[in-house]
């Protein structure tokens, strides 16, 4: 679990809740069903209509997703280059079926590194790799942040839908008025609650979470031209040490990995 992720939406909805207990001692007044079906169905109903069903559940999935830990960290980076390291010190004593042997339990675990060892194993030239892997790392990017794009797309409904709500308690409000003039003042609150909901929806869940969605496709990204430039250096049959050098040419030097430290 993310607990930095669990811990920052609890904060921001417990701050809110705390400014109304110090507020107010009317609390069920920032309870209403009506306005929370009015945001929420209209967010999705117009999800729906705009994006094709499959992508919007695959959003939801990915707003799911955002409260359990990234796979691709800073400590991966590292061993994706000690990885290819040794992968380069296998080709040096058996060749590129010792490559392929080595890898066969990763190709099925990581079917961009599958297909990476693949077009190595193929023999392609380490310039062909490279383009054929970053024309893969490029559209996988677009098509995963289509996800992020939808739920930004989200965000920017609820509060329109609560807009429109509030527009809808403020007729109905208006035209109950000549019998109690007395109910503007609780009618006009419980409109206001739905702009309410739609801006705390929008700000506190969906933008949050494609942000958090894109940032870790972004990282998926580098993680996977790191992974491209190593597997066409392979190609090229680079030395262990000049592969080590190159890659790490694409890390913080705080994570740089090490020939020596491995021998030791």
């Amino acid at each position: 679990m993310s607990f930095a992720t669990i811990i920052g939406v609890l904060f921001g909805f417990g701050l809110f809740v705390g400014a109304v207990v110090l507020s107010t001692d009317n609390f069920m007044v920032f309870l209403n069903l009506a306005s929370f079906i009015m945001v929420i169905g209209g967010t999705f109903a117009a999800t729906f209509t705009a994006y094709e069903a499959r992508y919007v559940m695959l959003s939801l999935k990915g707003l799911g997703s955002v409260i359990f830990v990234s796979k691709v960290g800073r400590a991966i980076l590292t061993n994706e280059v000690g990885r290819v390291i040794r992968w380069g010190y296998i080709i040096q004593k058996n060749g590129l079926p010792g490559l392929e042997s080595d890898a066969g339990k990763i190709r099925h675990q990581d079917r961009f590194m599958g297909f990476g060892i693949d077009l190595v194993v193929s023999g392609y030239t380490g310039q062909e790799i490279r383009e054929i892997l970053a024309t893969t790392v490029e559209t996988t990017f677009q098509r995963h942040t289509v996800q992020s794009d939808i739920l930004r797309g989200m965000a920017g409904n609820a509060p329109a839908f609560g807009m429109i709500g509030t527009l809808v308690g403020l007729i109905i409000m208006l035209d109950n008025m000549g019998d109690d003039p007395s109910k503007i003042g609780p009618g006009m609150a419980v409109a206001l609650i739905t702009t309410l909901y739609g801006i705390l929806f929008a700000r506190l869940i969906l933008l949050p979470a494609a942000t958090k969605v894109q940032q870790r496709e972004e990282i998926l990204r580098f993680r996977n031209y790191l992974v491209a430039e190593g597997l066409a250096l392979l190609a090229e049959r680079k030395s262990p040490r000049y592969i080590q050098d190159r890659m790490n040419a694409y890390l913080d030097p705080a994570i740089h990995f090490s020939i020596d430290k491995m021998r030791r």
